[in-house]
């Protein structure tokens, strides 16, 4: 059961991994994108809730409204990755989530009040470090690296809190709430800009790719990483998480060709990047085993 549970961990890994692939492929701007990606993946997850599992998604107004509030961080989190995309290429974006680590290190102590953890701090600055590195070498790519920057600032706030939300309702109600919500805000900022027409200025082959970007890319896999959790530990998930970047770069590299290849730099500070928060995880392993 161990091993199938570590199978089924790197599966929805390489399934996140694989996102930034499908929003390079899909020729809708990163709005109508996210705008249709919440849409159906609330669909989905409704479908699956409700008609398969036929269980409740009752939630007190507290809740409801909490849920809300960080649905409209993963918003943006999704809406300043797939713009980085746009605007640079996967390399960039995936690279840039690897300042999650860094905020998470600032955030999470405030929010779960304990204290700051050193080790976390001096990751941060080699995180730091490598970032700047890269967007001295890839300048004509630094609106890719800003907005990458910024999704990594809010999909921080988005998985800061969503742990706090977690066991005040059942995990599928807090995920569909969360996707719903923010689809919900974006329908309502948009009827209020006048954009809402844009919406359908969309492919049925963009459509037909947005409906499998939100239900085997995003539905099944949030679903999924969660009943992991009965075999596996948080900490297990959270190294394998960062495993993502890794996965993309490599899919991209090869699908994508040209427009994806990056100066030697660049690969060397992101493996450094990833290689610092892997070394980061295990330096944690030994502490908690410790005590």
């Amino acid at each position: 059961m161990q091993k199938l549970a570590l199978f089924r961990l790197h599966l929805i890994v390489f399934l996140w991994g694989f996102t930034a692939i499908l929003g390079k492929l899909i020729h809708a701007n990163a709005d109508i994108l996210v705008f249709y990606r919440m849409l159906f993946a609330a669909i989905f997850l409704y479908a699956f809730i409700r008609i398969y599992k036929k269980e409740s998604i009752k939630v007190s107004k507290k809740i409801f409204f909490q849920l809300a509030a960080i649905g409209v961080a993963m918003a943006l989190h999704w809406y300043c990755f797939f713009y980085s995309i746009k605007v640079s290429n996967v390399s960039i974006a995936l690279s840039c989530l690897s300042l999650s680590t860094l905020f998470a290190s600032i955030l999470e102590p405030i929010i779960f009040k304990r204290k700051i953890d050193i080790s976390e701090v001096l990751m941060g600055v080699v995180i730091v470090s490598c970032i700047l590195l890269i967007f001295k070498t890839e300048f004509q790519y630094k609106e890719g690296i800003m907005y990458g920057v910024l999704c990594a600032i809010f999909g921080t706030i988005f998985s800061v809190f969503n742990g706090k939300m977690f066991g005040k309702t059942t995990s599928g109600n807090i995920i569909f709430y969360e996707i719903f919500c923010g689809w919900l805000v974006l329908l309502i900022f948009y009827s209020f800009s006048g954009q809402i027409f844009q919406m359908n200025e969309i492919s049925y082959r963009d459509i037909a790719l947005i409906c499998l970007l939100a239900s085997v890319f995003t539905a099944f896999p949030m679903l999924e990483s969660v009943n992991l959790m009965k075999y596996i530990s948080p900490f297990t998930l959270i190294l394998t998480v960062n495993l993502e970047p890794v996965y993309g770069i490599i899919l991209a590299f090869f699908i994508f060709g040209e427009s994806e290849h990056m100066s030697p730099i660049f690969y060397i500070a992101s493996g450094v990047m990833i290689l610092a928060i892997i070394a980061n995880g295990l330096i944690k392993a030994r502490k908690t085993k410790k005590l």
